[in-house]
């Protein structure tokens, strides 16, 4: 899957220079690049190659994980792959009706870890881009505290941990409830654990769901989302291990 020696990632890498960067400054602006011109949004499949990624110009947290981890490696920056599973109760208004009720309970999820002087950083803010992230603000602006819905699992919506500092970033750090541990890469975490979807859940999701979820992503980026009638209570998902 991370298939970094791909002709578009190489000429990504080419392009913006990003070799030629001290470290710190390398990973932020692969960091940038995969929160804010990858879109946040739903791909065929979690584990799609890195360059398939590129290519569709949207992800979520795995697939935009794998973009991450590719490009990091071929900008010679150690990293791993973190696997977990999250609540569904964190992706409430980006599925809703009947799909939501047919979403399984616990979704694959991941973050990406990376090794900087000496100390692994976990970096999971990337999901959101600001575009969809400072949308999502607007619609919730007179809420406090802990929130969860709409891709978003965080102590504070208004504030949340998401910019390159050199430090953790999160974004759906608090809709968390297993923790599978640390792998290489993610072809190793699908081949013990799997990915979301198989047989007949998979093909609707692809055929249709994805699609309707794609939609209601789009309607938050644009202001639109009242018209979705799709405003749940925000509250913490379970975070237990």
């Amino acid at each position: 899957m991370l298939d970094f020696e791909h002709p578009s990632i190489q000429g990504l890498i080419r392009e913006r220079g990003w070799r030629d960067l001290p470290q710190r400054e390398r990973v932020g602006a692969i960091y940038e690049f995969v929160r804010d011109e990858i879109a946040f949004g739903y791909n065929l499949a979690d584990d799609l190659p890195a360059s398939r990624v590129l290519a569709d110009g949207i992800g979520q947290c795995n697939t935009k994980g794998s973009l991450f981890m590719a490009l990091l490696r071929a900008s010679g920056i150690p990293c791993r792959f973190h696997g977990f599973t999250i609540d569904k109760a964190l992706q409430k208004g980006a599925i809703t009706g009947v799909a939501y009720l047919l979403a399984p309970r616990d979704i694959i999820h991941s973050w990406v870890e990376v090794l900087i002087d000496g100390r692994w950083i976990e970096l999971e803010g990337f999901i959101l881009d600001k575009a969809y992230l400072s949308k999502l603000q607007e619609m919730f602006a007179d809420h406090e505290g802990a929130f969860c819905g709409f891709g978003a699992a965080t102590p504070d919506l208004k504030n949340p941990q998401v910019d390159w500092t050199g430090d953790n970033t999160y974004i759906q750090k608090d809709g968390i409830n297993h923790d599978f541990g640390v792998f290489d890469d993610p072809d190793s975490f699908y081949a013990k654990h799997g990915a979301n979807l198989s047989g007949a859940k998979k093909w609707l999701f692809q055929a249709v769901v994805r699609r309707w979820m794609n939609a209601n992503v789009e309607r938050v980026r644009s202001g639109g989302a009242r018209a979705l009638g799709v405003r749940p209570r925000p509250t913490r998902a379970p975070s237990a291990g």
